[in-house]
């Protein structure tokens, strides 16, 4: 099969599963179960019927808006479906069919979940931050990388981000130590150095746009949750590449 066909497949598996990640954002900060019950139209609660569970299409046919009651349909759904397909897609071109692709993918759709919540609640649930521990187990086999160098992951981003939170005096939030201590097991000390030094700088630049713009002001809370989640992804995808790149400017 010629490799734009697989891309395709890929990236329609990443719709799916973006769907589902919709129904995780949707429903676990409220604590109901994401495995159990019928997709619901959250304006008017009539359940919803497979002609409007298509990713991306449903929202295009139905023009954005709930067959039932008319409501309109955020922009987020198709966007969140649309994201997850490209974040396949590019994991499938860089790990391939392999069992660290799929550990790859699942921490991929573990990150959007993440980033969304905390962008509406400003809070990563425990229960995310230890799937990525469950994931990190395995890919402890998988990496190539040493088992020392995963174990010191674990704390290598995660003690410092506590010690800020401990001296800021809460200015750093429990769930993103939580996250970057998981992820770090995950992908090991460097990357995980590298994640924070992407998140930061992201966010930071993120964070002068929205003051230069006044859409926040100095004391505003902004998550840091999506802009580790940025990082993290980054690294596991091309982080290896990087620190390559960065060590042969210093060589040369």
């Amino acid at each position: 099969m010629q490799p734009f066909f697989i891309g395709l497949w890929v990236f329609l598996f990443g719709l799916l599963i973006g769907s589902f990640l919709n129904v995780c954002i949707y429903r676990i900060p409220q604590k109901i179960s994401v495995a159990m019950g019928f997709s619901y139209c959250p304006s008017c609660h009539h359940r919803l019927m497979p002609k409007d569970l298509f990713p991306v299409a449903s929202y295009l046919l139905l023009r954005g808006s709930c067959r039932y009651c008319g409501a309109p349909i955020s922009k987020r759904y198709p966007l969140i479906e649309t994201v997850t397909g490209l974040l396949f897609v590019l994991n499938w071109l860089r790990l391939g069919f392999t069992p660290m692709g799929a550990l790859t993918a699942a921490l991929l759709a573990v990150l959007v979940v993440i980033t969304m919540i905390d962008l509406d609640l400003q809070i990563i649930p425990d229960g995310l931050n230890l799937f990525i521990l469950v994931l990190a187990l395995p890919a402890i086999f998988f990496s190539g990388r040493s088992l020392p160098e995963h174990l010191i992951g674990l704390v290598a981003v995660s003690l410092l981000l506590f010690i800020v939170a401990v001296l800021s005096n809460g200015g750093m939030g429990g769930g993103d130590i939580k996250l970057m201590g998981a992820a770090g097991l995950f992908l090991g000390w460097k990357l995980i150095l590298l994640a924070l030094i992407v998140g930061s700088v992201v966010g930071a630049i993120i964070s002068l746009i929205l003051l230069a713009a006044k859409k926040a002001g100095r004391k505003t809370m902004i998550p840091f949750g999506p802009f580790l989640s940025l990082g993290i992804a980054i690294a596991a995808l091309y982080g290896d590449d990087l620190i390559w790149w960065y060590l042969m400017i210093l060589l040369t």
